[in-house]
């Protein structure tokens, strides 16, 4: 798609330095622009970068003050930052703007498909599903029998989504992900083998949650895995059957979480990070990378290590840790004296 510099202004109620009837295709980092490429100057140790620029429009703040010519339409905004983060959504909402149902999508005949819906090619859309308005499901996802999905909703090329799921309205879900596989339930025999526990619960998204690539959320061995509103995973998350993760809480990538434990709101877990089933994570808890969680935490905890515990106690005893051998020479010098006195 090809943009005016005037077109562009009039979007993030800019003013130009230039030419306003100058076009653009693509966006840039300052230093890499190119003829046809829209870039953004808001920190002034890349100024230099202005002079020298080969694109054709770059976004500045109102106090900036060229030092020498600029070759670039400059188009003047409060913050530039912000409006170019702006233009990044307006571009991003152009790119996915979607909609349409491909004729090699397989829909149940029970499925009930909102408006302004897009479905691409190889989707399988199982019996009694509900698609809700001006979602978008990718190339190659799957969504099992009496699953919902709310409207404004993503599920990326790969999804796999099994039967009896419910996913909330302006969700994001990133491909490769699975929700509603079986929890890891098996039960130990006397004869050394395991018998497996059938999962017959679901999984619940609810609204304005994200989720990354090749992350899995299992179904409940009975009732509900449960991600509340404004939950935001990362890449290549376990979340086990009978998990509930409270509002608004961020997870980091390779994080696993065992079955049947509760994580609060507001949480912040790093990457790496490993909790046992069974227990509580309290609101607001900060948990840091690789952390082994393996008792309950009580609210708004700051904990390291593994098995984890105060961050602060933890860094004054790494610290102790680092010297370990001096201290040892000086308990050996110590010993040695004592032994010759006595």
């Amino acid at each position: 798609m090809i943009f005016t510099a005037k077109e562009i202004a009039a979007k993030l109620q800019g003013t130009i330095e230039g030419d306003e009837n100058a076009s653009i295709h693509k966006l840039a980092k300052i230093e890499d622009g190119q003829p046809g490429s829209i870039s953004f100057l808001a920190n002034p140790k890349y100024n230099h970068f202005i002079y020298d620029s080969l694109a054709t429009v770059v976004i500045v703040s109102d106090d900036f003050v060229a030092e020498h010519p600029v070759k670039p339409t400059l188009i003047r905004v409060k913050d530039a930052y912000g409006a170019f983060a702006t233009l990044l959504e307006l571009y991003n909402e152009l790119q996915m703007n979607k909609k349409g149902i491909s004729k090699n999508a397989s829909i149940a005949d029970t499925a009930k498909i909102g408006k302004d819906v897009y479905i691409g090619p190889q989707v399988v859309i199982g019996e009694n599903v509900v698609i809700g308005d001006k979602s978008k499901i990718y190339p190659q996802t799957y969504v099992g029998d009496n699953s919902t999905v709310g409207s404004d909703t993503t599920l990326f090329s790969g999804v796999k989504v099994y039967a009896d799921i419910n996913i909330g309205s302006n969700c994001v879900i990133h491909s490769g992900v699975v929700l509603g596989a079986d929890g890891f339930g098996f039960a130990p025999q006397a004869d050394n083998n395991y018998r497996k526990i059938a999962q017959i619960g679901n999984v619940i998204i609810e609204d304005n949650v994200e989720i990354g690539a090749n992350t899995c959320i299992d179904r409940a061995t009975l009732g509900s895995t449960i991600v509340r509103k404004g939950v935001k995973l990362d890449n290549l998350i376990q979340i086990a059957h009978n998990v509930e993760i409270g509002e608004n809480t961020v997870i980091a990538a390779q994080t696993g979480i065992a079955g049947s434990t509760k994580v609060g709101k507001n949480c912040m877990i790093a990457a790496q990070v490993g909790i046992i089933g069974h227990i509580q994570i309290g609101d607001g808890v900060k948990i840091a990378a690789q952390s082994g969680i393996s008792a309950t935490l009580k609210e708004n905890a700051i904990v390291f290590g593994s098995p984890a515990f105060d961050a602060r106690d933890y860094r004054r005893a790494y610290v102790h840790f680092r010297n370990l051998q001096k201290i040892v020479d000086r308990i050996d010098k110590l010993e040695k004296k004592l032994a010759e006195k006595s």
